[in-house]
This record gives C-alpha cells, sequence and structure tokens, in this order.
C-alpha cells in the first residue's frame, strides 16, 4: 500500500457507506409512507368511528400530527393513493415488520367469541399478495426509487404507463427532474408513435439528468423524515450557502427596517413544495420582501417564479393591513450581477417609489454579490 492507495480506499469505503445510508434512509421513509397510506384507507373501511370523520379525515390527521414534520393534509392524500397503487409493497412490508414495536395495536384484541370472525388490521396487512403482469415487483420498487421519485409516478392513473415510466426511470437512472421532464414531454406517448422506441430510449437516456444516492438523501421529503434544516436540503451548493449566509447578514445591517421572518420558506402551490430563499418583513413599508437568489444567468423563469411567490403572498398571506409584496431577484453572471424588483400588482408608482426608498440601492445589491463572488473566485 502506498498514500495513493490509502486514499482511494478511503474514498471507496466511504462511498460504498454512503450509498448503503442513503437507500436504508430511503427504503425506510418509502416502507413508512406505504405503511401510513395503508393505516388511513382501513380505517376508512374498517375504523369504528371513521363515520365522524368523514371527509375532513385528512385534515384533521394532519391536525393532531402537526408535530411531525412533513406531515399534512396533501402528503396523507399522497401517501394514501401511493398504499393503492403500489399493493406490490406489501409482502416486503410484512417480512420486515415481524418485530414491530407496536404490532399489538395492529391486531384485534378478540374479547369474546362474538367478534372471532374479526380480520385484525395485522392480518390484513400479512394476507397473501399475488403480482399482476403490469407490476414491478416491491422491492425493485423500493430499493430502485427514491419516494420522490415515486410521488411523481403516483400522478399517472394509468397503471401500464405508470410501470412504463418506473421501469424507464430505472434503467435509465433519472433524477426526479428528469422523470417529471419526461413525463411532461409524453415520452410514453412517444414511444407509442415511434418506430424505433428502442433508440429513441438510447436518445433519451444519453441527454437525461442521472440521479445520485446523495440526490435520494438530500430530497425535501428524507430531511423531514429524519428531522434535519429543509434549507440543507435545497441549497445547491457551496456557493450558494455562503451567499445566503452573507446576503442574510447584509440585508439586517442595512438597518432599514428589515425583520428575517424565514430562510428557505417552503410554500405549497397546488401539489407542489416551492421554496423561498429569504422571507423579510419590514416593519417601516408594513410589507414582505422576498429575496431570491440564482447561481446563474438571468432568464425568464426565474422572475416568473419570484413573480409567482409574490402572487402567493397576496393571495395567502397578506394581512389586510399590509402593503403589496415587494420581490427581489438576484443573479449572478461571470461576477456581473443584475438585480431585478418584483413590484406586480403595484398601479401607483408613487408607492413604487416609496418602497424603492427604503429598500436596499440596485447598486448596493451589485456590489455585494460582486464582492462575495471575488471573494469565493479567490478560494
Amino acid at each position: 500500500m502506498n498514500f495513493e492507495i490509502l486514499v482511494n480506499t478511503i474514498n471507496q469505503t466511504h462511498q460504498h457507506f454512503q450509498q448503503q445510508a442513503t437507500k436504508a434512509v430511503n427504503v425506510s421513509l418509502t416502507l413508512r409512507n406505504w405503511l401510513i397510506g395503508f393505516y388511513i384507507v382501513e380505517f376508512e373501511q374498517n375504523g369504528e368511528d371513521r363515520a365522524k370523520y368523514g371527509e375532513k379525515l385528512l385534515a384533521k390527521l394532519a391536525e393532531r400530527c402537526a408535530s411531525i414534520k412533513g406531515l399534512d393534509e396533501r402528503t396523507f392524500r399522497n401517501f394514501r393513493l401511493f398504499y393503492l397503487y403500489y399493493p406490490q409493497i406489501q409482502p416486503m412490508i410484512a417480512s420486515q415488520l415481524q418485530n414491530f414495536p407496536i404490532r399489538r395495536l395492529l391486531t384485534s384484541e378478540l374479547e369474546n367469541e362474538t367478534n372471532s370472525e374479526q380480520l385484525s388490521i395485522w392480518g390484513s396487512l400479512t394476507s397473501e399478495f399475488q403480482l399482476t403482469e403490469f407490476q414491478l415487483k416491491g422491492d425493485v420498487i423500493i430499493n430502485s426509487l427514491s419516494y420522490t421519485h415515486l410521488e411523481q409516478l403516483i400522478r399517472i392513473d394509468d397503471a401500464l404507463k405508470r410501470t412504463f415510466y418506473e421501469i424507464a426511470c430505472i434503467n435509465g437512472t433519472w433524477s426526479v427532474k428528469e422523470l417529471k421532464r419526461q413525463i411532461n414531454s409524453l415520452f410514453f406517448e412517444r414511444c407509442g408513435l415511434s418506430a424505433k422506441p428502442e433508440l429513441l430510449s438510447e436518445i433519451t437516456n444519453r441527454k437525461a439528468e442521472k440521479t445520485s444516492p446523495v440526490d435520494i438523501v438530500k430530497s425535501v421529503y428524507a430531511f423531514e423524515f429524519l428531522g434535519l434544516k429543509t434549507k440543507d436540503a435545497v441549497e445547491e451548493s457551496d456557493l450558494e450557502t455562503a451567499l445566503l449566509d452573507h446576503l442574510q447578514d447584509f440585508m439586517m445591517e442595512l438597518g432599514n427596517g428589515f425583520c428575517l421572518e424565514a430562510r428557505q420558506k417552503k410554500i405549497l402551490i397546488g401539489d407542489e413544495y416551492f421554496f423561498i430563499d429569504l422571507v423579510f418583513y419590514h416593519r417601516i413599508l408594513k410589507c414582505h420582501v422576498l429575496v431570491e437568489l440564482k447561481v446563474e444567468d438571468f432568464n425568464q423563469h426565474n422572475i416568473g417564479q419570484l413573480n409567482t411567490y409574490v402572487n402567493y403572498f397576496k393571495a395567502r398571506v397578506m394581512q389586510t393591513d399590509d402593503n403589496p409584496t415587494i420581490g427581489i431577484l438576484l443573479v449572478t453572471n461571470k461576477n456581473n450581477a443584475l438585480v431585478e424588483f418584483a413590484t406586480a400588482g403595484m398601479d401607483n408608482h408613487l408607492f413604487v417609489s416609496k418602497y424603492l426608498l427604503e429598500l436596499p440601492k440596485k447598486e448596493q445589491l451589485q456590489a455585494f454579490i460582486q464582492n462575495e463572488m471575488e471573494k469565493w473566485n479567490r478560494k
């Protein structure tokens, strides 16, 4: 052994056990979500007090389980759908839960002969399952796809189409972003129309964004499941993290009424979660100020995304005595900074002028970005 062999051995050992740990986290998260979906369906069908909750069941569950990070009405709805669409996971659940600590809760307490025919929830969980021709085995699903992948797949009603994307995703090791892109580009339908679907698949996989074990454990769901800070799951690079750290301090040091409300503020729009880099409340202007930092060139998607956040706050967050929300977009481009103020819905030009008077000058923000980029480039 020489020094280089030592270094390579340490790296390979680390990667091996990192992959093992990532896989374990993903399996545990996926099994938990499937099991919760199973509980919900079982209660809806056989719960003795199910009539009391009816259509409000998921909302009540979200209210009572609020202490568990990441569980809300939407996720409960998806867990239920996940269980219904992926019954083939049942054998894997049954094999892993022989020593499940709350097994007693899942087994009927038979107190007399009148209910001796009652089927326990544990019994239905461990009953025989027959795989159909259009289903991949449960262990293949769980060991090959993250729950974030599966949440995209449960949006597909057609079982054959869903299995097609499962196989394509596994074979191509697609990232979640790539899976979503291929679904939206009608890859299934294009393959059906193609004279050579194998060639189309080969070309697609050659260009596809691949997933990695680290991507799985850095998903929002995994971070919430592990009780870690969500912000770490969505900051894409060391550069972006450093810039946001310093930008947060910079904005606060301006002393113009900025009060930090949240970092990586999680919001739900439709069925998708989004994260706003920095959310301030300005006590002088009496409005929210949203700051988005993009370590890339300016594009229409950036400003459109920021305006979406501004409009979301207008519809869902603003109080009656609040002024309209402001958005600030900071974009880096080869050490040049572009600053955009999103003032959607502000028709009064005097009002806009007042906002710009109280906010940091564009030149200040540009200088900040340029200085930070220069520091980073010197490292």
